[in-house]
């Protein structure tokens, strides 16, 4: 049996408001530094990721309310969560390593099956995509002790693929997952708004060509 609280389902919340945060910053701090179709691969990704971890949050609300137990905002998470960073991190990749002039841009989901472990190795990719990606931004802005906040996030998100082999119906595994997600969506989200804040909206890459 589900071992979840009301007060463990707000908690859950607090994440997912960090990510958005943290992707709202950075959506708007890149957005003269992508392409149409990579803008659209990395704030497609980020919104998909938002809205995965709001519903799996409302989901344990629900239950641990007593309203209902609807486990198809449980089942939806991984799939939906996991080629949300995907795209994310492919969306943002692509603004570093070419040019951002106009182009378009397609993205094939995979075919949604039963087990997360692909679902896990997409978001740890991902995830890592982007976090490596705002590493070497941040070396570009001349502040690297950012990247502290970024590996910092990344290693919390490999935590997370370890944790999601565990048994999250006991109480006890969820309050661990909670931490360890907060803790690396705290840091994203820090990492991101010290980067805005020491001029990441100015940077000129690729010689000062953008979409």
């Amino acid at each position: 049996m589900k071992e979840f609280t009301v007060p463990m389902a707000f908690v859950d919340f607090v994440p997912v408001l960090l990510f958005a945060a943290a992707s709202v910053i950075l959506m708007r701090d890149l957005y003269n530094k992508m392409s149409k179709g990579a803008f659209a691969l990395f704030a497609a990704g980020t919104i998909d990721v938002t809205c995965a971890g709001a519903l799996k949050a409302l989901y344990k609300l629900l239950y641990a309310a007593g309203v209902c137990d609807f486990t198809p905002l449980s089942d939806m998470f991984f799939p939906v969560q996991s080629i949300g960073f995907l795209l994310g991190g492919i969306g943002i990749l692509a603004m570093l390593v070419h040019k951002q002039k106009e182009t378009s841009a397609a993205a094939v989901a995979p075919v949604v099956f039963k087990g997360t472990f692909v679902f896990v190795g997409f978001m740890i990719a991902g995830f890592g995509m982007m976090n490596a990606v705002l590493s070497v931004l941040a070396k570009k802005i001349k502040k690297p002790g950012l990247i502290v906040l970024f590996v910092l996030a990344w290693v919390c998100m490999l935590a997370m693929g370890y944790l999601s082999a565990r048994d999250f119906a006991q109480a006890s595994m969820n309050w661990i997952a909670q931490g360890v997600n907060i803790v690396g969506q705290g840091s994203f989200f820090l990492g991101a708004l010290l980067a805005h804040r020491n001029g990441l909206s100015e940077l000129k890459l690729h010689g000062g060509e953008t979409a």
